[in-house]
């Protein structure tokens, strides 16, 4: 049976990290007064709306609604329980939790557990072989002959597989795992009709891929010579998904949020040679076109991308497309071409590491420039119709450019080359302009709903939200409104939260909504608090607005049974019922004095 981690060792770990420590490994955080803003990891968007308060040790976010504590936090961005969360947090606080056994983890996360564990145990397997063996020899070698280190070996932990069928299915055996488990991690292959399984990998090299934790989750293996085919992959899993996770990613997270920017490239071999060459901040697709989660976590990280991808025309039009979503994710995109058709791993290793950083980065193209380029493929410019063909489509393509000195940039460019009319440039653009304006207008008209104009909340709901905001930040207000109201808050989540805070005050606790957001489970819950507790309100409340703000929602119920009676009463004329009427009309009158006078109370 597991065992229940004490309250006071949680708390003792919560105090002891830091939130913003743990949620910039995950996000690109900006100190904007006492907090910190980034895009949030929880859904797409383009401009921050994240937030992080270290003072209170909580983050929200304003488009998406999510918010918690440091524990929390880890829970959503992970997929962890409560208890693994805590338990990953502990050695940051110096405490051991290793002992510690969840036994609510579903069965799905135990086997998650169990795969990750057999690939980071045939990691070490195929790195022992290729370094340390006579079978793992001609892999050695061959590596060594193309420009590999022993030392970037060492690092990139790669290996080699033998080329027996069932060289891995022994070693998991051997290890204890359930070979239909292995399977289903993609290490394995499981013969056809027969209760029987084969290495999935035989005789090549093998670059294992990382999550972003470091953990490996999967494998490429590259062919020796000129096997086929070239590159074998692991298949997706419930612990590996392409679309996720990129190569390197684990290791140059820090370094490109420190250059604030990323070198992409679309194989393995790519980025070794790159950190070779001295980028640390280098990272790869999975061998498929970059999908829009891995262009919004390279965002997350890093506000610049160079895409440098092959030479050769397949490598341009991926690079081109690359590009788009990267824009689209709101990325400021360069492109580094590629003379020759070489890819950045045959560069690297023709022309050396220096000429690479300065012959190909740091002459990287802005976006614009590259479609430019990208525009004159296959054409004979020399020829009139086909130069006037290019012209026009360059035009069209910087029209599309928001900043005006930048198209007014490419215009003269365009001019100069051609030896055309700047003017008559402009003008044709102004021309793709308005019929860009024209579409755009139709696209809205037939694809996009409006979203409806934000409701403001009624008086009564403000009111509530006002008074928990000041209850998570003051235990005499809590009391206050506790003495003066009790429960008596309209909506239900807000009996709640206030339930919630009574009871943490009354156990002799300041005020700390993280700490009160480990008293909560409900997920619902938790993002109210943390929004409320990131409202801005006036610190210093008076007394009379503290008041009229209770009044305010001890009226509403009054003002809903008002409605009532003056449909009652609309009701009883309808029918003629005079002496129901007169009842319903002096039951009226004596409810709206209760309320005047209770107004007159607090404001007068």
């Amino acid at each position: 049976m597991g065992q229940r981690i004490p309250e006071e060792t949680v708390e003792h770990i919560r105090r002891s990290v830091d939130i913003v420590d743990i949620v910039q490994q995950y996000v690109s955080l900006k100190k904007q007064g006492r907090n910190y803003f980034g895009l949030c990891p929880f859904h797409g968007e383009k401009t921050p709306s994240f937030s992080v308060s270290p003072e209170k040790q909580i983050y929200h976010c304003f488009g998406c609604g999510a918010g918690g504590n440091v524990f929390s936090f880890l829970m959503e961005i992970e997929g962890v329980s409560f208890i693994e969360a805590v338990k990953r947090l502990a050695p940051r606080a110096n405490v051991d939790l290793s002992h510690v056994v969840d036994d609510h983890l579903p069965t799905e996360r135990t086997e998650t557990a169990t795969m990750i564990a057999a690939h980071e145990l045939l990691k070490k397997f195929y790195h022992h072989l290729l370094m340390h063996t006579n079978e793992g020899e001609e892999a050695l070698n061959y590596l060594l002959q193309r420009g590999f280190t022993r030392e970037i070996i060492e690092q990139f932990e790669i290996g080699y597989a033998l080329p027996a069928w069932n060289a891995a299915v022994t070693f998991l055996t051997n290890k204890g795992f359930s070979l239909p488990l292995m399977e289903r991690a993609g290490l394995i292959v499981k013969k056809s009709g027969e209760d029987s399984y084969f290495d999935r990998f035989r005789h090549r090299i093998m670059f294992p891929i990382h999550n972003h934790h470091g953990e490996t989750v999967a494998f490429s293996g590259r062919a020796i010579g000129n096997e086929e085919p070239k590159y074998l992959n692991s298949p997706e899993t419930l612990i590996f998904n392409k679309r996720n996770i990129l190569y390197h990613f684990h290791e140059a997270r820090l370094p490109m949020r420190q250059k604030q920017q990323v070198v992409l490239f679309e194989g393995f071999a790519d980025v070794i040679a790159a950190v070779q060459a001295g980028i640390s901040h280098a990272v790869a697709t999975m061998g498929t076109a970059l999908s829009e989660e891995q262009a919004r976590m390279l965002r997350r990280n890093a506000s610049s991308v160079i895409v440098c991808y092959d030479g050769d025309r397949a490598g341009i039009d991926a690079a081109l497309r690359a590009s788009e979503t990267l824009t689209e994710a709101g990325c400021y995109v360069k492109v580094a071409m590629i003379p020759d058709g070489l890819d950045p791993d045959e560069y690297v290793r023709k022309y050396g590491a220096d000429r690479f950083r300065h012959h190909v980065l740091d002459a990287s193209l802005s976006l614009t420039a590259f479609k430019l380029e990208y525009l004159k493929r296959g054409r004979h410019l020399q020829n009139e119709s086909e130069r006037l063909r290019y012209i026009e489509e360059a035009v069209r393509e910087i029209s599309r450019l928001s900043n005006a000195v930048e198209a007014d940039y490419y215009l003269r460019q365009l001019a100069d080359e051609f030896s055309i009319s700047l003017d008559a440039l402009r003008e044709q653009m102004m021309i793709h302009g308005k019929k860009q304006q024209i579409e755009r207008k139709q696209e809205r008209r037939e694809t996009v709903i409006l979203p409806a104009k934000a409701k403001l909340l009624p008086a009564f709901q403000k009111a509530e939200r006002m008074l928990i905001a000041h209850m998570l930040r003051d235990k005499s207000i809590a009391f206050t409104v506790q003495e003066a109201i009790e429960g008596a808050f309209n909506i239900e989540e807000h009996r709640a939260i206030a339930a919630y805070v009574y009871a943490f005050y009354e156990e002799g606790h300041e005020p700390d909504v993280s700490s009160l957001l480990e008293r909560i489970h409900d997920s619902q819950l938790k993002r109210i608090v943390t929004e409320l507790s990131m409202m801005p309100i006036n610190e210093n409340i008076s007394s009379a607005e503290l008041q009229d703000y209770l009044q305010c929602v001890l009226n509403y119920p009054k003002e809903q049974l008002l409605k009532q009676k003056e449909a009652e009463l609309r009701e009883a004329e309808r029918q003629k019922d005079y002496e129901r009427a007169k009842r319903i009309a002096s039951e009226m009158i004596a409810m709206r004095k209760s309320l005047y006078f209770g107004r007159r109370g607090i404001n007068g």
